[in-house]
């Protein structure tokens, strides 16, 4: 009877703990499903988002290969823009660059208290239009002859030089400055001089012969704020200018920015003292010069004129004027462009030239620096520079003027 009592008892035990693990392994059965669910719905989601961000990549690449593509062909196409538009643009922001530093230049000035020229204020009304070149004949008190030479042979007079300045763009003048003693007999000479003919363009400079780099300073500084020009020259009036040659010549290079035109030459040092164009400051040459424009004629354009005129302050002068423009060039990026038909000498020199077809622009007697011969008897100029006729189609306008030269045979 025990025995089965105690039988009786212990099915009931077994089946009560049976019952729990069923629940337990329920519960713990639905939680793995729910878990592995979960698991599945986020690795689809990351297989959707990786598929996603792979089309979207794919598209990115289009677009940057079809960039780069059209980035070759653009910069294929700047490759062939032409030179002269290269050089035009060149040059115009090398003319906007010094202007700039020219008008830092001037504020300075005038906040420092500086005095403003009556001829920039007067020039200011002139500067609203544009020329093709400004030339500064340097002269001096005692040249009285040579000036009148330079009017009868190839700088018009009264109407017919008006004309050339207003339908033309060509400014001539004789540049000088003023005696030691302000308003003296020298100065009133040339006042009287200059209100027979008007040709005069006055500088704030005290005239002397080794003044000579200061003057040619001091000329670029002010024909640079009166007249808004292409070109500048200068010249000696002991030389005798063709204007029509001259304008062709430079015409061809105005395209360029930073032109420096002349004869360029390259001679010794000359230490010893005593000798014509002695350099006192001759040991920083060595024995000969840097190449430089002789100082008879030579031109430069507009941006060089400009950055004279905002650094006229700092640039050092020697004996010699020519080498002095030299050297204010000297480590700046400029053409030099070395043309022979500056400096023709005297007939029968430029007589022969002028038979072959090749015009002079300017002739000179090297041998006495000066007029040799009387007025009137400088037949070169009067034979074969005044049988061309200046044809000039000059386009004045505020951002673009154009200026063309041909020359009219009346042979």
């Amino acid at each position: 009877m025990s025995f089965k009592n105690r039988g009786v008892v212990e099915r009931p035990s077994r089946s009560v703990v049976s019952q729990k693990w069923s629940l337990f392994l329920c519960l713990g059965s639905f939680c793995a499903g729910m878990i592995f669910t979960n698991r599945m719905w986020t690795i689809s989601e990351t297989k959707i988002g990786i598929t996603r961000t792979t089309t979207v990549e794919a598209e990115r690449l289009k677009s940057v290969s079809e960039g780069c593509i059209t980035k070759f062909l653009q910069q294929k196409d700047v490759k062939m823009v032409s030179k002269d538009a290269i050089q035009t643009l060149d040059k115009t922001i090398s003319n906007l660059e010094m202007e700039l530093a020219a008008a830092k230049a001037a504020q300075v000035s005038i906040l420092n208290g500086a005095p403003v020229s009556e001829e920039i204020e007067r020039g200011e009304s002139r500067r609203k239009r544009k020329y093709f070149m400004v030339v500064g004949i340097n002269t001096a008190f005692s040249s009285r002859k040579r000036r009148d030479s330079v009017r009868a042979t190839w700088m018009p007079q009264g109407e017919k030089r008006r004309k050339l300045e207003e339908e033309k763009g060509i400014i001539i003048r004789f540049v000088i400055g003023h005696s030691a003693t302000l308003g003296g007999i020298l100065d009133r000479a040339i006042a009287a001089e200059d209100k027979t003919h008007g040709d005069f363009l006055q500088l704030d400079h005290i005239e002397g012969y080794l003044e000579l780099s200061a003057k040619t300073k001091t000329y670029f500084a002010t024909a640079v704020n009166l007249w808004d020009a292409e070109y500048y020259i200068k010249v000696d009036d002991d030389v005798h200018v063709n204007i029509a040659t001259l304008g062709e010549t430079l015409a061809r290079h105005r395209k360029k920015a930073r032109v420096y035109i002349g004869c360029m030459k390259s001679g010794p040092v000359l230490s010893r003292k005593g000798v014509r164009y002695h350099e006192p400051e001759y040991w920083k040459f060595g024995d000969k010069y840097f190449r430089h424009a002789t100082g008879q004629i030579y031109a430069i354009s507009k941006d060089l004129a400009t950055y004279i005129s905002a650094n006229q302050h700092v640039l050092h002068k020697y004996t010699n004027e020519d080498v002095s423009l030299g050297a204010w060039f000297i480590g700046l990026d400029v053409q030099h462009i070395d043309d022979r038909r500056l400096c023709c000498g005297t007939p029968p020199d430029c007589e022969w030239k002028a038979q072959a077809g090749n015009i002079c622009v300017a002739s000179f007697d090297w041998t006495c620096s000066g007029i040799c011969r009387k007025t009137g008897q400088s037949l070169c100029h009067k034979a074969t520079f005044f049988r061309s006729e200046v044809q000039i189609i000059h386009t004045n306008q505020t951002s673009n003027s154009e200026s063309r030269f041909e020359l009219k045979s009346n042979l």
